[in-house]
Protein backbone atom coordinates (compact mmCIF):
# COMPACT_ATOMS: atom_id res chain seq x y z
CA UNK A 1 0.00 0.00 0.00
CA UNK A 2 2.91 2.43 0.79
CA UNK A 3 4.44 1.77 -2.64
CA UNK A 4 0.97 2.58 -4.34
CA UNK A 5 0.58 6.40 -2.02
CA UNK A 6 4.20 6.48 -3.61
CA UNK A 7 3.53 6.34 -7.15
CA UNK A 8 0.18 8.48 -6.50
CA UNK A 9 2.20 11.10 -5.16
CA UNK A 10 4.79 10.86 -8.37
CA UNK A 11 2.05 10.96 -10.62
CA UNK A 12 0.36 13.90 -8.88
CA UNK A 13 3.64 16.25 -9.03
CA UNK A 14 4.75 15.03 -12.24
CA UNK A 15 1.31 16.23 -13.62
CA UNK A 16 1.13 19.23 -11.68
CA UNK A 17 4.60 20.43 -13.23
CA UNK A 18 3.66 19.64 -16.57
CA UNK A 19 0.68 21.44 -16.54
CA UNK A 20 2.34 24.64 -14.84
CA UNK A 21 5.07 24.58 -17.51
CA UNK A 22 2.22 24.59 -20.48
CA UNK A 23 0.65 27.07 -18.93
CA UNK A 24 3.62 29.35 -18.62
CA UNK A 25 4.87 28.05 -22.11
CA UNK A 26 0.72 29.01 -23.82
CA UNK A 27 0.98 32.26 -21.33
CA UNK A 28 4.15 34.15 -22.20
CA UNK A 29 6.04 32.11 -24.96
CA UNK A 30 3.88 31.17 -27.73
CA UNK A 31 3.32 33.95 -30.32
CA UNK A 32 0.25 36.27 -30.42
CA UNK A 33 -2.45 34.72 -32.27
CA UNK A 34 -3.03 36.89 -36.10
CA UNK A 35 -7.21 37.04 -35.55
CA UNK A 36 -7.64 36.70 -31.60
CA UNK A 37 -4.47 38.52 -30.31
CA UNK A 38 -3.62 37.46 -26.61
CA UNK A 39 -7.13 36.69 -25.98
CA UNK A 40 -6.79 32.99 -26.71
CA UNK A 41 -4.16 32.15 -24.60
CA UNK A 42 -7.05 31.29 -22.31
CA UNK A 43 -7.63 28.14 -24.26
CA UNK A 44 -4.81 26.58 -22.23
CA UNK A 45 -7.52 26.84 -19.09
CA UNK A 46 -10.39 26.33 -21.10
CA UNK A 47 -10.09 23.99 -23.14
CA UNK A 48 -8.08 21.34 -20.92
CA UNK A 49 -11.21 21.79 -18.07
CA UNK A 50 -13.63 21.52 -21.27
CA UNK A 51 -12.44 18.48 -22.27
CA UNK A 52 -12.18 16.67 -18.91
CA UNK A 53 -15.51 17.84 -18.08
CA UNK A 54 -16.82 15.62 -20.63
CA UNK A 55 -14.60 12.92 -20.02
CA UNK A 56 -15.22 12.42 -16.53
CA UNK A 57 -19.17 12.64 -17.05
CA UNK A 58 -18.44 9.34 -19.70
CA UNK A 59 -16.52 7.53 -16.97
CA UNK A 60 -19.38 8.57 -14.99
CA UNK A 61 -21.89 6.80 -17.38
CA UNK A 62 -19.46 3.31 -17.96
CA UNK A 63 -18.86 2.49 -14.14
CA UNK A 64 -22.94 3.29 -13.86
CA UNK A 65 -23.34 0.57 -16.22
CA UNK A 66 -20.61 -1.61 -14.92
CA UNK A 67 -22.98 -1.12 -11.62
CA UNK A 68 -26.19 -2.04 -12.97
CA UNK A 69 -25.14 -4.88 -15.19
CA UNK A 70 -22.82 -6.74 -12.66
CA UNK A 71 -23.39 -5.37 -9.20
CA UNK A 72 -19.69 -4.39 -8.87
CA UNK A 73 -20.23 -1.98 -5.52
CA UNK A 74 -16.46 -0.08 -5.94
CA UNK A 75 -18.15 1.26 -9.65
CA UNK A 76 -21.23 2.83 -7.45
CA UNK A 77 -18.64 4.40 -5.11
CA UNK A 78 -16.60 5.62 -8.45
CA UNK A 79 -19.78 7.35 -9.46
CA UNK A 80 -20.23 9.45 -6.93
CA UNK A 81 -16.28 10.14 -6.68
CA UNK A 82 -15.89 11.87 -9.66
CA UNK A 83 -19.70 13.69 -9.59
CA UNK A 84 -18.10 16.97 -7.25
CA UNK A 85 -14.57 16.62 -9.46
CA UNK A 86 -16.87 17.21 -12.11
CA UNK A 87 -19.09 19.82 -11.56
CA UNK A 88 -15.71 22.02 -10.72
CA UNK A 89 -14.18 21.38 -14.28
CA UNK A 90 -17.53 22.35 -15.69
CA UNK A 91 -17.39 25.26 -13.61
CA UNK A 92 -13.78 26.23 -14.65
CA UNK A 93 -14.62 25.39 -18.19
CA UNK A 94 -17.74 28.16 -18.10
CA UNK A 95 -16.00 30.75 -16.27
CA UNK A 96 -12.80 30.76 -18.42
CA UNK A 97 -15.37 30.27 -21.83
CA UNK A 98 -16.88 33.80 -20.40
CA UNK A 99 -13.86 35.15 -19.65
CA UNK A 100 -12.54 34.29 -23.37
CA UNK A 101 -16.10 35.44 -24.63
CA UNK A 102 -15.50 39.07 -23.39
CA UNK A 103 -12.94 39.82 -25.89
CA UNK A 104 -14.22 37.38 -28.72
CA UNK A 105 -18.04 38.10 -28.85
CA UNK A 106 -17.87 41.54 -26.86
CA UNK A 107 -20.47 39.93 -24.18
CA UNK A 108 -19.00 37.07 -21.39
CA UNK A 109 -22.60 35.32 -22.24
CA UNK A 110 -24.22 34.27 -25.14
CA UNK A 111 -27.21 31.62 -25.39
CA UNK A 112 -24.74 29.62 -27.65
CA UNK A 113 -25.60 26.21 -28.07
CA UNK A 114 -22.07 24.88 -26.87
CA UNK A 115 -21.91 27.21 -23.76
CA UNK A 116 -26.26 25.76 -22.95
CA UNK A 117 -25.52 22.69 -22.74
CA UNK A 118 -22.19 22.64 -20.86
CA UNK A 119 -24.33 24.75 -18.45
CA UNK A 120 -26.79 21.74 -18.15
CA UNK A 121 -23.85 19.31 -17.92
CA UNK A 122 -22.75 21.40 -14.86
CA UNK A 123 -26.26 21.40 -13.72
CA UNK A 124 -26.61 18.22 -14.22
CA UNK A 125 -23.52 17.16 -11.84
CA UNK A 126 -25.06 19.37 -9.21
CA UNK A 127 -28.29 17.47 -9.21
CA UNK A 128 -26.56 14.18 -9.50
CA UNK A 129 -24.67 15.02 -5.67
CA UNK A 130 -27.57 16.39 -4.04
CA UNK A 131 -29.97 13.24 -5.06
CA UNK A 132 -27.55 11.02 -3.82
CA UNK A 133 -27.41 12.45 -0.64
CA UNK A 134 -30.41 12.83 -0.18
CA UNK A 135 -31.14 9.57 0.31
CA UNK A 136 -30.02 7.62 3.89
CA UNK A 137 -30.47 3.85 1.65
CA UNK A 138 -26.93 4.06 -0.24
CA UNK A 139 -27.91 1.25 -2.13
CA UNK A 140 -31.20 2.81 -3.65
CA UNK A 141 -29.39 5.91 -4.19
CA UNK A 142 -26.48 4.34 -6.03
CA UNK A 143 -29.24 2.61 -8.30
CA UNK A 144 -31.36 5.62 -8.96
CA UNK A 145 -27.84 7.73 -9.24
CA UNK A 146 -26.33 5.24 -11.88
CA UNK A 147 -29.69 5.40 -14.24
CA UNK A 148 -29.83 9.33 -13.86
CA UNK A 149 -26.08 9.55 -15.04
CA UNK A 150 -26.98 7.22 -17.99
CA UNK A 151 -30.12 8.95 -18.78
CA UNK A 152 -27.93 11.96 -18.61
CA UNK A 153 -25.20 11.18 -21.02
CA UNK A 154 -27.17 11.59 -23.89
CA UNK A 155 -26.27 15.42 -23.34
CA UNK A 156 -22.12 14.90 -24.07
CA UNK A 157 -22.49 14.06 -27.69
CA UNK A 158 -24.82 17.22 -27.78
CA UNK A 159 -21.81 18.96 -26.09
CA UNK A 160 -19.75 17.82 -29.08
CA UNK A 161 -22.06 18.35 -32.24
CA UNK A 162 -23.57 21.24 -31.02
CA UNK A 163 -20.96 23.62 -33.20
CA UNK A 164 -22.06 21.31 -36.26
CA UNK A 165 -25.92 20.81 -35.63
CA UNK A 166 -26.96 24.38 -35.12
CA UNK A 167 -25.29 28.18 -35.90
CA UNK A 168 -23.39 28.94 -33.17
CA UNK A 169 -21.18 31.18 -31.81
CA UNK A 170 -18.70 28.99 -30.70
CA UNK A 171 -15.73 27.65 -32.76
CA UNK A 172 -15.67 24.52 -34.35
CA UNK A 173 -12.52 22.39 -31.98
CA UNK A 174 -9.03 23.07 -33.21
CA UNK A 175 -8.11 19.44 -32.99
CA UNK A 176 -9.86 16.18 -34.23
CA UNK A 177 -9.04 12.99 -35.06
CA UNK A 178 -9.62 12.73 -38.53
CA UNK A 179 -8.40 16.23 -40.02
CA UNK A 180 -4.67 17.79 -39.56
CA UNK A 181 -4.97 20.58 -36.41
CA UNK A 182 -6.45 23.69 -37.17
CA UNK A 183 -3.86 25.43 -34.87
CA UNK A 184 0.04 26.16 -35.58
CA UNK A 185 2.54 23.54 -33.81
CA UNK A 186 4.23 26.37 -31.83
CA UNK A 187 1.00 26.67 -30.01
CA UNK A 188 -0.44 23.19 -30.00
CA UNK A 189 2.22 21.50 -27.94
CA UNK A 190 1.67 23.33 -24.71
CA UNK A 191 -2.08 22.74 -25.45
CA UNK A 192 -1.38 18.99 -25.24
CA UNK A 193 0.90 19.49 -22.73
CA UNK A 194 -2.06 21.06 -20.61
CA UNK A 195 -4.03 18.72 -21.45
CA UNK A 196 -2.33 15.40 -20.03
CA UNK A 197 -1.41 17.46 -16.91
CA UNK A 198 -4.37 18.36 -15.83
CA UNK A 199 -5.93 15.16 -16.78
CA UNK A 200 -2.95 13.50 -14.26
CA UNK A 201 -4.06 16.12 -11.57
CA UNK A 202 -7.79 15.43 -12.11
CA UNK A 203 -7.01 11.42 -12.25
CA UNK A 204 -5.37 11.99 -8.83
CA UNK A 205 -8.38 13.61 -7.05
CA UNK A 206 -10.72 11.17 -8.50
CA UNK A 207 -8.11 8.38 -6.99
CA UNK A 208 -8.46 10.28 -3.35
CA UNK A 209 -11.56 10.94 -3.66
CA UNK A 210 -12.81 7.65 -4.50
CA UNK A 211 -10.09 6.34 -1.73
CA UNK A 212 -12.51 8.70 0.80
CA UNK A 213 -15.58 7.10 -0.17
CA UNK A 214 -14.87 3.82 -0.10
CA UNK A 215 -13.61 4.69 3.54
CA UNK A 216 -16.62 6.39 4.40
CA UNK A 217 -18.93 3.76 2.96
CA UNK A 218 -17.25 0.77 4.35
CA UNK A 219 -15.74 2.07 8.05
CA UNK A 220 -17.49 -0.60 9.76
CA UNK A 221 -15.93 -3.48 7.54
CA UNK A 222 -12.84 -5.37 8.94
CA UNK A 223 -10.59 -4.97 6.21
CA UNK A 224 -11.25 -0.99 6.57
CA UNK A 225 -9.98 -0.98 10.11
CA UNK A 226 -7.05 -2.63 9.64
CA UNK A 227 -6.17 -0.61 6.77
CA UNK A 228 -6.47 2.69 8.92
Amino acid sequence: MYQVDRAYSYIFYVSLVLYLVSIFWGLFVTPEDFVQGNSYRIIYLHVPASFISQSLYIAMAIASAIFLIWKVKLSAYLVRSIAPIGAITTFIALISGSIWGIPTWGTWWVWDARIVSTLILFIMYLGLISLHDSFSNHEKADKFLSILVLVGSVNIPIIKMSVEWWSTLHQPASITISDKPAIDLVMLYPLFGSIVGFAGIVACLVILSSKLQILRRERNKSWIKNYV
